[in-house]
């Protein structure tokens, strides 16, 4: 067949395949297009979740006759006044939405231009235009579309159902809604409100951190806002804010992970990766963290038009970027200590109102003996007066025999004991100790592992961990595939301070182990240890898996559950932990301690 030129309505059908997907690709395109026009209100509203009627209506700069008639022609644009597509500084440059929106369903555009008398309507239905025309409109823009994808009906069979594309504009809305906490937001569908996002106070927008992450907590929920550290590091011109959630915050997916470039919502593979990387030893490899991200560099460095929707960046130094959220992450999360997130509280009390047979909220003893009409229910008051009477404080004469001292008063704890004093110990597991204002209740194991990982890894950035000798050598049997496994890799285990040798067949000697571990399960450790090496097999190298070998290390060097402690040696660990970074969760990121405020102990009771 003859080569020929594709109309100019198949021309914008082919594009509108590229950028418009779904009625939340349509949403996306028209409100940045608001964003970039300087709008301070963004409204949105739809009809079974935009695939019968969509609306954008914004108060920006709006726009005159003559360009809102080249708003409908391919390429147009005015986000490109120099022609320079290496410094883009505006969301939607390439001028091929509106076309392309118009191409597949019948759009209509009012607007009005800022300090103009006159609003004017262009509608395009299946790529026909018409008007310009006068119309009303106070000022700003509206957008309609109405009937998504009729002059391309196959394309309707792959939408789905209303509640689904209701869902992917929300995520859309909330996306762009959380990089400009300055602009409000709201979102009605079938004439039912479903989500309102109030721009930030003026005061509040004098604190950017404060205004981001009251944006943040709105769209994430409070538990982030009130579990999230603040970063914000520069290398190079690249500069990276943002907050990231204490790791005892987490989540089953990865949904809950926003990263921006230049104010661009993105989802990159690299930025995903560091994120992991950044939490690599505080979480279990099933769990995910919380965290928004803001990286502003010039714009030659990176490239933002190598995806058609724009969701996908290319960096010019990739590494360098890696490096700069791996660090601002961590330093942030070294900042924060011994901090864990209220959840864990929350979820402590959450279990507590499940249980069966206890009211929630309880009622108090006042409560429960009067009805609603303010009698006493059951009882008069005078056997009810004589019965709490018999309840009454003893004297002191009476508390305790005569002539015996007053039992000592338990020591407060200081204010500079975040986690208390110990008290006791139960199960020969947990730690109770009373803080200030509440208790702890902390995982003896947990909390030790934490110690020793964080020791052992500083041991080795100063140069290596020190060894104790074994007065007699413990001589492990493991298979000989294990064997030759772990032998392999004894150079590396040595400078982890774990110094093996074969002791026959099927067998190894260890000679000496980290001097951290104590006394530890020396055989179980060498065990687990010949299995990881196994299983990563010749190709890596141990530093590669240093957080994995050394948490393992720390596992079996850590106080066992079980183990009963001296006072002071409940006192001496919470000391560490309180000086220990990271210390608020175990190394697979479950929590070492819970902290009940003592308001909380007392709702349990109804006593508030």
């Amino acid at each position: 067949m003859p080569i020929r030129l594709l109309p100019p309505n198949l021309v914008n059908q082919i594009a509108a395949g590229e950028v418009i997907e779904r009625p939340a690709s349509v949403v996306k395109e028209l409100v940045e297009n608001a964003v970039d026009a300087g709008a301070a209100r963004v409204v949105v509203e739809l009809r079974e979740g935009g695939k019968s009627f969509i609306s954008v209506t914004d108060d920006g700069h709006g726009m005159d006759r003559a360009g809102l008639d080249l708003a409908i022609q391919r390429h147009a644009t005015s986000k490109l006044p120099d022609d320079d597509l290496v410094n883009i500084g505006f969301f939607g440059f390439r001028g091929e939405a509106l076309p392309s929106i118009g191409a597949v369903g019948r759009l209509a555009i009012t607007s009005r231009a800022r300090g103009s008398d006159q609003a004017w309507v262009v509608r395009v239905e299946g790529g026909e235009k018409t008007g310009p025309e006068p119309a009303a409109l106070s000022n700003g823009t509206r957008v309609e579309l109405r009937d998504l994808f009729f002059a391309v009906p196959a394309r309707l069979k792959f939408l789905k159902t209303a509640r689904s594309e209701q869902n992917a504009v929300i995520e859309i809305l909330e996306r762009l809604a959380m990089a400009h906490p300055e602009v409000a937001f709201a979102l009605s569908d079938d004439g039912r409100n479903v989500l309102r996002l109030d721009a930030a106070q003026a005061d509040l927008m004098e604190k950017p951190d404060a205004a981001r992450l009251k944006r943040l907590g709105d769209v994430m929920g409070r538990d982030f806002a009130d579990n999230a550290v603040a970063l914000a590091v520069e290398r190079e011109g690249h500069y990276l804010t943002g907050f990231a959630g204490l790791p005892t915050l987490n989540r089953a997916t990865a949904s809950s992970q926003y990263l921006f470039v230049n104010g661009r919502p993105v989802r990159d593979r690299l930025l995903q990766g560091a994120i992991r990387g950044a939490y690599q030893d505080f979480l279990a490899r099933d769990r995910h963290p919380l965290v928004a991200l803001f990286l502003d560099c010039p714009p030659e460095l990176v490239d933002v038009n190598v995806h058609p929707a724009k969701a996908e960046v290319r960096f010019q130094d990739a590494a360098l970027v890696r490096g700069l959220i791996v660090g601002a992450i961590r330093r942030a999360l070294d900042a924060a200590g011994h901090r864990a997130s209220t959840t864990v509280a929350n979820a402590t009390l959450a279990a507590f109102d499940a249980l069966p047979g206890i009211a929630s909220p309880m009622q108090t003893g006042y409560q429960a003996m009067h009805a609603g009409n303010g009698q006493v229910n059951r009882f008069n008051a005078g056997v009810v007066a004589q019965a709490m009477a018999a309840f009454a404080p003893l004297s002191p004469e009476m508390a305790r025999p005569s002539g015996a001292a007053p039992a000592p008063q338990p020591e407060v704890p200081p204010q500079n004991y975040p986690l208390g004093l110990a008290r006791a110990q139960i199960f020969g597991t947990y730690i109770v100790a009373q803080t200030k204002d509440g208790m702890v209740i902390v995982d003896q194991h947990a909390a030790h592992e934490r110690l020793v990982l964080e020791r052992m890894k500083a041991s080795l950035a100063e140069g290596g961990v020190k060894r104790q000798a074994l007065l007699i050598p413990e001589i492990v049997e493991l298979p000989a595939k294990l064997v030759s496994a772990v032998l392999g890799r004894a150079n590396e285990l040595e400078e982890l301070g774990l110094a093996i040798e074969p002791f026959g067949h099927g067998a190894i000697a260890v000679r000496e182990v980290p001097a951290l571990l104590g006394q530890s399960d020396v055989k179980g450790l060498v065990r687990d240890l010949a299995e990881e090496i196994f299983e990563l097999g010749a190709a890596f190298s141990l530093k590669e898996k240093l957080e994995d070998i050394c948490g393992t290390m720390a596992c079996h060097g850590s106080v066992r559950a079980g183990r009963q402690l001296l006072p002071a040696e409940m006192d001496a660990l919470l000391r560490q932990m309180e000086a220990t970074p990271h210390s608020g969760q175990c190394n697979h990121g479950r929590p070492t301690y819970v902290e009940l405020k003592l308001s909380d102990i007392e709702r349990l009771f109804g006593r508030r």
